[in-house]
């Protein structure tokens, strides 16, 4: 049987991280991150579970940005880890996202933050290297997986979570509209060029 070069055998728990704090045609930032999952699964890549949404203040502070709305999900992939951030950075790439610096408002934000436990120190680095230093990342993370062990600390969740840098705000979305209605009506590019309504 033929594989791929960019495919390896499906590993353990794959888990994103999603963030947004700025609008688009399809609505506010919890719509933004709805339709980045949806983007998400398909093909090569099955978005398994999803965690509730947060908001959050800006890492690092910044008062002049809104702030962000967060989840991480679950994902299962037979995709390499360069060739899983490549379809993440595209996803964002589609929706509006322009890397110009560091930590600026973002329409999306995508994150690869363990792919199966691996640890890896070049490109992409895993695991992501600040997600044991974030709220918006380690609580979602909590309600998916509370007995998830960082790959490389060995930590588990509550000992991270005890452990985070002050000043991190962190409150719970509460859905106000029905489920599955975020970009409804809304055309975005799809990635790969098609259109969505």
């Amino acid at each position: 049987m033929k594989t791929a070069m960019n495919m390896v055998p499906t590993p353990g728990a794959i888990y994103v991280g999603i963030g947004a704090n700025l609008a688009g045609p399809w609505g506010g930032p919890a719509d933004g991150c709805r339709l980045a999952l949806s983007y998400l699964d398909s093909g090569a890549v099955r978005v398994w579970r999803v965690s509730p949404l947060y908001e959050s203040a800006p890492v690092p502070p910044d008062p002049t940005q809104p702030w962000y709305v967060n989840a991480v999900a679950e994902v299962r992939s037979a995709l390499t880890p360069a060739a899983l951030l490549a379809r993440l950075h595209e996803i964002e790439r589609a929706m509006g996202r322009q890397r110009r610096r560091r930590n600026e408002a973002r329409p999306i934000d995508l994150d690869l933050l363990d792919y199966g436990g691996r640890v890896h120190s070049g490109e992409p680095r895993l695991p992501h290297p600040r997600l044991h230093q974030r709220a918006f990342v380690l609580l979602p993370l909590a309600d998916l997986q509370p007995a998830w062990r960082h790959p490389q600390s060995g930590r588990r969740l509550p000992a991270l979570i005890a452990a985070l840098p002050p000043g991190q705000p962190l409150r719970r979305v509460r859905r106000t509209e029905p489920p599955g209605t975020a970009g409804r009506g809304q055309r975005c590019a799809r990635p790969g060029g098609a259109e969505t309504a």
